[in-house]
């Protein structure tokens, strides 16, 4: 196997999610750089996996790194893992990766399980385009003023939140959303008690409240990005405008049609203007 460093994707809950070529770059590696090495070994002795094991974190000193950088620039193998789903997502270890690039070494993706990506494809959401934000910030001043200034963006949002803060992260996303922003809770993937509720986010909100069950565990939270008005009126949003604006006065027409369509009220409205 060629020298270098390997970002090994391990089980976020199944183990029979793990690869064949994880498996194989665990076992040839002289050296398995581990963000919780209990865990770590844990999951080699699962599959008779014997290899020499360091702890590699963000408290790590430089001498982790030193010996990381060691290994490969004598010609060996050393395997960077999480404690689970694909490392540097919400982990250490970019700064490790730039260190071996910058020196010349090379950096080789395993990729596999992430938390992230698999409530993603199983949100009902729109995958298109969409915005990572990891965990937000435990206090709850910084986490509603960091959700303030996600309330407009169009990008479907990820976060991940820790249990015990799940309830009032809910609470804050109501108030900075909207109750009625759709949103997906998925807990636990892959294990024995694994949710996944689509619902709008009030309605979260008192699914999580009323079940203590659901602030326990891994939980990813997936939110619908602000709907985007649109720029033009499509002729079937102008046959129901002047329909309606037939029985109702043209400013409550224009309402109606742009709750319903997403286009802008004044638009409408102005639209009936010009229609005399």
């Amino acid at each position: 196997m060629e020298s270098g460093l390997y970002v090994v994707a391990t089980p976020i809950g199944n183990l029979g999610d793990i690869s064949r070529r994880a498996l194989d770059v665990l076992a040839a590696a002289d050296l398995v750089a581990a963000e919780d090495t209990r865990t770590t070994r844990h999951l080699l002795a699962k599959f008779n996996i014997d290899n020499q094991v360091l702890a590699y974190h963000d408290h790590s000193d430089a001498r982790a790194a030193q010996r990381i950088l060691d290994c490969v620039a004598g010609g060996g193998v050393v395997a960077l893992v999480s404690d689970a789903g694909t490392p540097l997502i919400s982990d250490p270890g970019y700064r490790l990766v730039r260190e071996l690039q910058d020196a010349g070494q090379a950096v080789f993706p395993i990729p596999g399980p992430c938390a992230a990506v698999a409530a993603l494809s199983a949100s009902g959401l729109p995958t298109d385009r969409f915005l990572f934000e990891g965990f937000l910030p435990g206090k709850s001043a910084a986490r509603q003023a960091r959700l303030a200034a996600l309330a407009q963006r169009p990008e479907t949002l990820v976060f991940y939140e820790a249990p015990h803060r799940v309830l009032e992260c809910l609470d804050d996303m109501t108030a900075a959303f909207g109750a009625d922003r759709e949103a997906l809770l998925a807990r636990e993937i892959t294990k024995a008690f694994e949710t996944l509720r689509r619902a709008p986010l009030a309605d979260l909100q008192a699914f999580v409240a009323a079940d203590g069950n659901q602030q326990r565990g891994e939980i990813v939270l997936v939110v619908a990005g602000q709907r985007q008005r649109a720029e033009t009126i499509d002729d079937d949003s102008a046959r129901l405008l002047r329909r309606l604006a037939e029985e109702l006065p043209p400013k409550r027409a224009a309402a109606v049609v742009a709750d319903l369509t997403g286009l802008r009220k004044k638009q409408l409205y102005d639209y009936l203007l010009q229609q005399g």
